[in-house]
């Protein structure tokens, strides 16, 4: 998600939650924990860098290349709900060693303005300045459409079955269809790596919990973009022959229960249908410093 594409729940949604949390451990049959464990830091804080092979080509018709955006995304949440999201665009560059001869025989651009097809952008080989502000009325975590304080969030299921059964009934407040809850699990269930100080038996449910579902498998062993080792897990999303088809590979830290890094593939009719994206989450955890412009990496 992009700092444009961000959105952020109104004070309303905070209704059905309270069914959904107050009345967790009597719903699900669950003790809830009589403390919460303290926070580790002064916020939660994840970077994470994005890179994108762009939609449209550059250059000339005869002699086309892609270029391939990237971008620091930073995100501070205090304990009380507080949230800053910082971004930062970082240098567009050629995709391929066969681009790079085509973009330098373009003159070597150091920016964009039109894509081939007349298309206006605004690309640059320079990284921009940093942004940092406050997310406006937000004082609740976020998850599964529903605002959660953090002693909420500390009491979330430690089971794979009754995190998945408390989703399922947060979708339903949520009023996703009864036949889309299965894929919308699947795309929830990687937001508690990440995203919230979610206890680390919480995380392991929930990575627990995305191995039962359909179309996901353990691929084993793997590395990321920065040598960091974890387990690759596939989510494959088969659509007919006339519809799209999604793979997003995840690499998951199973020490730390955190997402490393994940990749998103989309096909239609088995050709490419959406530009290739990669997301690798840098820093997952508490932290002290304050919210600050992101840094290059």
């Amino acid at each position: 998600m992009t700092w444009k594409q961000m959105k952020f729940a109104t004070a309303p949604a905070r209704r059905p939650l309270i069914a959904l949390s107050v009345g967790l451990a009597a719903f699900l049959g669950t003790p809830t924990a009589a403390v919460a464990a303290p926070p580790e830091g002064a916020y939660w804080h994840t970077r994470a860098l994005t890179t994108s092979t762009h939609q449209w080509r550059f250059g000339t018709k005869s002699d086309p290349y892609s270029l391939v955006e990237q971008r620091i995304d930073e995100t501070w949440t205090a304990p009380d709900g507080r949230a800053w999201f910082g971004y930062r665009e970082l240098a567009t560059l050629p995709q391929s060693a066969a681009d790079k001869k085509a973009w330098q025989r373009d003159g070597s651009p150091a920016k964009w303005s039109e894509s081939i097809d007349g298309k206006t952008v605004k690309l640059s080989t320079q990284p921009s300045q940093g942004h940092v502000g406050q997310a406006r009325n937000q004082t609740s975590f976020q998850l599964a459409g529903q605002l959660l304080t953090y002693d909420e969030v500390q009491r979330l299921p430690a089971d794979p079955n009754r995190l998945k059964d408390w989703l399922t009934k947060a979708g339903q407040v949520s009023r996703i269809p009864e036949q889309a809850i299965g894929r919308w699990l699947t795309s929830t269930l990687p937001q508690i790596l990440h995203t919230l100080p979610a206890p680390k038996e919480v995380r392991a449910a929930a990575y627990q919990a995305l191995l039962t579902m359909p179309g996901v498998r353990a691929e084993g062993n793997a590395t990321d973009t920065l040598g960091r080792s974890g387990v690759a897990v596939l989510i494959r999303e088969n659509g007919n022959k006339d519809e799209t088809s999604t793979t997003m590979r995840l690499i998951v830290d199973t020490g730390r229960m955190v997402l490393l890094a994940e990749g998103q593939t989309v096909t239609l009719n088995g050709k490419p249908f959406l530009p290739k994206s990669h997301k690798t989450l840098i820093e997952v955890g508490w932290t002290n410093s304050p919210p600050t412009a992101p840094a290059l990496p």
